[in-house]
């Protein structure tokens, strides 16, 4: 009987985030199981917008174990879950992602980037915002193609959601979880991309952290993951590529 595998979506995307990997994942071992996360597409006027409720509204569609793999601020949500529930979790991967900004400074600085975008988001249409995240050199690497489903993908959620998603559970208002995270005893893959330095550094944290950690790197590609390695992403995933 397949394993349920549940797919957590980055900041502005939806569960349509994962259609590039999905038909690369065998079928007979994972089950998919693709929610969106509060504040984005089908669960934008979810409220509270908090990681509490993200983890309430993760542990309530999936089965007593499954697989959970979270990208970027869908891995964040995934440590939470883990967190609260360790029992449930067969297996962790965190895709691009990082345990929070620890630094109190780097914190503060991001608390006010995050409200000057989120300020910026409520005077946006999602058009406009769809325009501005995929400026961002974070995501340089995207190919062409992908580009384009991506930003249908974007504008699939509210911006003014997007707005509170940035003020409740964006990079500086999540409390660091570095000194919770090593108490996960599941096994836990990393994986990111090669030309990520930010997130290169942040797995290597992890690896020295987590007592049944790997890192795994995808060579030539940069934040964006799922659209720009979606089948190296699905064999790493599955554990069947180094």
């Amino acid at each position: 009987m397949p394993e349920t595998l549940v797919l957590l979506h980055g900041f502005g995307g939806t569960h349509r985030t994962w259609d590039p990997v999905l038909p690369e994942l065998d079928h007979e071992r994972y089950n998919p199981l693709v929610p969106d996360l509060r504040g984005h597409g089908t669960k934008a006027g979810v409220r509270p917008i908090s990681f509490d409720g993200c983890v309430t509204d993760v542990l309530a569609a999936a089965p007593d174990e499954f697989v959970l793999c979270g990208y970027s601020l869908g891995g964040r949500v995934a440590q939470h879950v883990a967190l609260a529930a360790p029992k449930r979790v067969m297996r962790l991967i965190l895709v691009s992602t990082s345990a929070g900004i620890s630094d109190d400074p780097a914190r503060a600085a991001r608390v006010a980037e995050d409200e000057r975008l989120a300020d910026e988001l409520t005077r946006m249409s999602i058009e406009e915002f769809a325009d501005l995240w995929m400026a961002n050199p974070l995501f340089e690497a995207t190919p062409a193609e992908a580009s384009r489903w991506w930003r249908e993908d974007l504008l699939r959620s509210d911006p003014i959601a997007l707005a509170e998603v940035l003020r409740m559970i964006g990079g500086g208002a999540m409390v660091p979880l570095w000194d919770r995270i090593g108490t996960l005893t599941m096994p836990v893959t990393i994986i990111v991309g090669g030309r990520d330095t930010k997130f290169i550094d942040y797995a290597e944290r992890f690896a020295q952290l987590l007592p049944q950690a790997e890192v795994r790197t995808i060579g030539g590609a940069g934040h964006g993951l799922p659209r720009e390695a979606p089948r190296e992403l699905a064999g790493l995933i599955a554990g069947t590529e180094g």
